[in-house]
């Protein structure tokens, strides 16, 4: 009897742990693609969903979330994204998302984006390579790749 519940016991924090991660529980700081702290290189995240492209936020516009910066463009796309940071971070801490499917942590341009069942997904455009194309060419394969690597890469949190 006490073995069983034990086993419940520890049955029931993996779940709830894993249930953490499927409501977009944040990972840690080092798992966010940063450069001194900013994410997705000053661009603002809302902007991506409300404006549909890629917006350079204001330096003088910030919010830190949980150690990461994120820039806006108005002070409306800042109250936006603190109401429901997770509505609008992008996915992978930022990397990627046609690398993650490999479980690789590369840089983007985040003028290169995907909006995808309402979550942002960025990408490596540079010389030559856009992953954006390669990603629509196989994305129903790729994005459940890219979601257990990157649920495998962010376990230890």
């Amino acid at each position: 009897m006490k073995r069983s519940s034990m086993f419940i016991f520890f049955l029931l924090l993996f779940l709830s742990s894993q249930l953490s991660i499927a409501q977009g529980q944040p990972y840690s700081k080092k798992h966010y693609n940063l450069k001194k702290g900013l994410a997705i290189q000053g661009y603002d995240p809302v902007a991506y969903f409300t404006e549909g492209k890629a917006k350079k936020g204001n330096e003088s516009i910030t919010y830190n979330n949980k150690g990461v910066t994120y820039r806006f463009s108005s002070e409306g796309n800042k109250k936006a994204f603190i109401a429901n940071p997770i509505k609008f971070e992008p996915q992978y801490g930022g990397y990627c998302a046609y690398a993650m499917a490999d479980g690789e942590k590369v840089r983007i341009d985040p003028e290169t984006f995907k909006i995808v069942d309402g979550k942002l997904y960025l990408f490596y455009n540079f010389r030559f390579t856009n992953t954006l194309k390669s990603w629509n060419k196989d994305e129903s394969n790729l994005l459940p790749k890219a979601d257990t690597k990157w649920r495998k890469i962010t376990s230890d949190n």
